[in-house]
């Protein structure tokens, strides 16, 4: 019996859930968000956490087979998975499927829910697995909304052009998918084989390395057993359908009463475009390519820009997917980039990798956590304010308000405990996830009134407001 190496860290029945050292509700430690009710229920009261084994499943999770099924020649050990129910509604593609609609082919189902920022981060992921095999490996999207809103087919829709997915996707909108799996976080990807049993699963981020690696192992197994149809297979999308549009998606806008105008940040045309107060186009800032070209505005390229922040004259972009903050001087019409390393961080702790040792030597940690902005790693920043000399971040990914100053010295967190919660208190601890400090969940946009930073808490359904004076604490203003 063949057992490749898995990409997967969780059995059907493990479902890979770590609860020590983790919130009830929010973000487990291993990059996802664990299911804690709708938009209206309390999260869970912060307490102590249990000692740990440490992982990193974000991006090498730890192999683990899944028991046998009926073991067949050199196959690897498989399982029995339900097919998907008569009544689902499938969007993405020209009508519904079955599972012996897919016979032959490698089906990677994802659990996903539109407003995870962990979520998000897996569809390039799989948009790399999509285009590695793409005539052996059909993946399929099950939405199982977190919020009544997105249970709505529209508001699906919208977020499969927004994110540019090019795979089926059911609308779960009763978790009646979700349950007849048994999956418990988002994201969750489960693996089929080409006769339709799970191979495996995995809960959290992941990386495409890793399951690049399983599935070349996979298809020369299934292909010498003549159980791989690469027929090619398309689907009708979504995108095929939508007129072009001077816009696409704009995530972001600001203001500039000075020089009265507005600018755009066109998100999915990869671009900022800067118009007058009465609509006259005034420049475009980007060549609309996915990319991180610094250099002359027609040249640079962006990758899903959000926010901005306008000083003087140099505009600064939260560059969102490129886990950037790009440098937009005006005057000279150039792009360079000025924090970031142009990789998703693996933690929001900059100096925690080099850090770890001395800790084990001194038992302390550091006064506070900053590092060179071209060093640091970044994970989706979403929105950025200018204030008294600093840019701060809202740095959705790991849940945290970040700061830069404007010389560049030094970039780090500034409020949040990196748990995914709402979480009044002090700002920020000097041990990495300590409890009894504030926690923000997916921070998107920012605004103030000199003296408090207020901050729209996404996943939290909630307005909180941040001290710029650090001896106060963060509030909850709204929600």
């Amino acid at each position: 019996e063949s057992t490749p190496s898995r990409a997967f860290d969780n059995e059907r029945n493990g479902n890979g859930q770590q609860t020590g050292g983790q919130q009830t509700g929010g973000e487990a430690s291993d990059g996802s968000c664990r299911e804690c009710g709708g938009d209206d229920e309390a999260p869970a009261k912060q307490t102590e956490p249990k000692a740990k084994t440490k992982t990193n499943s974000k991006t090498q999770p730890n192999p683990q087979p899944n028991e046998a099924a009926g073991k067949k020649r050199g196959l690897p050990r498989r399982q029995p998975a339900p097919d998907f129910p008569k009544d689902s509604v499938w969007l993405n593609t020209g009508g519904p499927l079955r599972k012996q609609d897919l016979k032959g082919k490698f089906v990677l189902l994802d659990f996903w829910t539109y407003c995870c920022i962990n979520c998000m981060h897996i569809l390039p992921e799989l948009k790399k697995l999509e285009q590695a095999y793409p005539n052996e490996l059909v993946v399929i999207g099950v939405h199982s909304a977190k919020f009544e809103g997105e249970k709505e087919t529209k508001n699906i829709e919208d977020a499969i052009l927004r994110y540019e997915i090019e795979h089926p996707v059911i609308n779960d909108a009763d978790h009646g998918v979700w349950n007849a799996f048994g999956v418990n976080s988002w994201p969750t990807i489960v693996l089929l084989d080409p006769e339709g049993l799970e191979l495996g699963r995995h809960s959290g981020e992941f990386k495409f390395e890793s399951m690049d690696a399983m599935i070349k192992e996979l298809v020369p197994i299934y292909r010498e057993e003549k159980l791989l149809d690469e027929t090619p297979i398309r689907f009708e999308l979504l995108a095929e359908r939508q007129a072009k549009s001077a816009l696409r998606y704009p995530g972001k806008i600001m203001t500039d009463d000075a020089g009265k105008r507005v600018f755009i940040a066109d998100s999915n045309h990869n671009r900022i475009v800067v118009a007058g107060y009465d609509g006259t186009l005034k420049m475009v800032i980007g060549s609309g390519e996915i990319g991180q070209a610094d250099g002359p505005l027609d040249k640079a390229s962006f990758n899903h820009p959000q926010g901005m922040t306008l000083v003087e004259n140099v505009l600064y972009v939260a560059d969102t997917e490129n886990h950037l903050i790009r440098k937009v001087d005006l005057a000279s019409k150039t792009v360079s980039t000025i924090a970031g390393t142009g990789e998703q961080a693996k933690h929001p702790w900059p100096g925690l990798d080099d850090y770890a040792d001395r800790f084990s030597e001194t038992g302390k940690w550091p006064e506070r956590w900053a590092g060179p902005p071209m060093k640091t790693a970044l994970n989706s920043p979403w929105d950025l304010w200018f204030h008294d000399g600093m840019i701060w971040i809202a740095m959705a990914g790991p849940h945290q308000i970040w700061k830069m100053p404007l010389d560049q010295s030094e970039i780090g967190p500034y409020a949040g405990n990196g748990r995914e919660d709402i979480v009044d208190g002090k700002l920020i601890p000097r041990q990495p996830y300590e409890m009894g400090y504030s926690s923000f969940a997916q921070p998107s946009g920012l605004t103030s009134d000199g003296k408090w930073l207020f901050v729209a808490d996404s996943e939290g359904s909630s307005i909180r407001a941040v001290p710029f004076d650090n001896k106060q604490e963060v509030r909850t203003v709204l929600g």
